[in-house]
């Protein structure tokens, strides 16, 4: 769905009221508490957040990814770690409704896009990170049913989500043949590891997800066999995006904080914004950002657009948005002072919370290899 600007206009603030009254007053307690609040993401599901690009006549809002970008941009301003987890919950919904069987689609896509049932994205192994295609959770066809066998690492959303969209092998070594299946949380033999203890993103679980013996109708294959990478990879490109808009959103969050801190902080008689090298310093924090949501907007529309070029625009904003932003962020934090690391501030749980980014959807080294091999391949 295209939006005209009043249309873009209402939707950014009725998401900004979302991120500022549910999101923002209980950051710092999920955080701390390392709670996820679940309730809270069941009523984003009023504004049609876990369907953000799905279909209307499917249950979703129906809007483009130029529009999903400034969704995230402004949730991640009420919470980063909240906002990614519904950006991922967001990925897995779209998988299901482009590739599962439209008897499959019809029971999870309504329900994933209210976020009555929650979703979690499975492809990386402890083994298998960065080397997607390696992994070894894999999948045996029995009579109608599948038998999945395997753990996954690192999985958003673990033992809360309703869902999990698992890729595995179902052929020979290499993407070729790797399959996508969707397993909903109640199948016997899937199980999850501890919560794991990190740096950030406290607000949501991450956990193992350990598959033993696990059965699923062969119906719940997503797509084709020997299509499960393709379709992984493919839905990373809208992930990407989505968790470069939440740096930015974060990032911006940050550097207001610290305009507001350098205009009330009064040192060396006056007002600490009036110090022309602090000034400097804002100046090029806000024009980092800004170049960032300039190609970020870029790289969605070349998604919205199916042009050639958009897998490696996604990279480029992934990398740079990124990296950007988490350099923005942390500026923030030196220019608060000690008040910075203090937690009740809220810096550094942004700082901590954005940098995950620059790893997870594929480490940014990885998407200057995707840049690279698409210039060599132009050339």
């Amino acid at each position: 769905m295209t939006l005209d600007e009043r249309e873009i206009a209402a939707v950014t603030d009725a998401v900004r009221r979302f991120a500022t009254t549910e999101l923002a007053p209980g950051s710092l307690d999920w955080d701390r508490d390392k709670h996820f609040p679940i309730d809270v993401i069941h009523r984003a599901g009023d504004l049609g957040l876990g369907g953000i690009c799905v279909p209307e006549d499917h249950g979703g809002a129906g809007f483009n990814r130029a529009m999903s970008v400034r969704i995230f941009e402004e949730l991640a301003q009420g919470d980063t770690a909240i906002a990614a987890y519904i950006s991922i919950h967001n990925m897995v919904t779209s998988m299901v409704d482009k590739h599962a069987r439209s008897e499959l689609r019809d029971v999870w896509v309504p329900r994933m896009a209210a976020l009555d049932a929650l979703g979690s994205y499975c492809l990386t192994e402890p083994d298998a990170g960065s080397d997607a295609a390696a992994l070894r959770t894999t999948a045996k066809r029995d009579g109608d049913d599948y038998v999945l066998d395997g753990v996954k690492q690192f999985i958003s959303g673990a033992g809360s989500s309703h869902v999990y969209v698992v890729i595995a092998r179902t052929g020979d070594i290499g993407p070729r043949g790797i399959s996508a299946f969707l397993v909903p949380a109640d199948v016997p033999g899937l199980s999850f590891g501890p919560n794991e203890r990190k740096m950030g993103w406290n607000a949501q679980p991450t956990r193992q997800v350990v598959l033993d013996q696990v059965r699923v109708p062969a119906g719940h294959l997503l797509g084709a066999e020997g299509q499960g990478f393709s379709i992984a990879m493919n839905a990373l490109n809208g992930g990407r995006l989505n968790i470069a808009a939440c740096s930015l959103g974060g990032a911006q969050w940050a550097l207001d904080r610290a305009v507001e801190h350098l205009r009330t902080r009064e040192a060396f008689g006056g007002p600490l914004i009036a110090q022309q090298g602090l000034l400097f310093r804002l100046a090029d924090m806000a024009t980092d950002l800004e170049a960032s949501r300039c190609l970020l907007h870029r790289a969605a529309s070349a998604v919205d657009a199916g042009a050639p070029d958009a897998i490696k625009l996604c990279a480029m904003a992934k990398r740079f948005v990124t990296d950007a932003s988490f350099e923005a962020a942390n500026a923030a934090l030196q220019l608060h002072g000690g008040y910075g690391y203090l937690a009740e501030y809220g810096i550094e749980k942004v700082v901590r919370d954005l940098r995950v980014h620059q790893i997870l959807e594929g480490t940014n080294e990885i998407m200057r290899v995707i840049v690279g091999r698409a210039l060599v391949e132009a050339a």
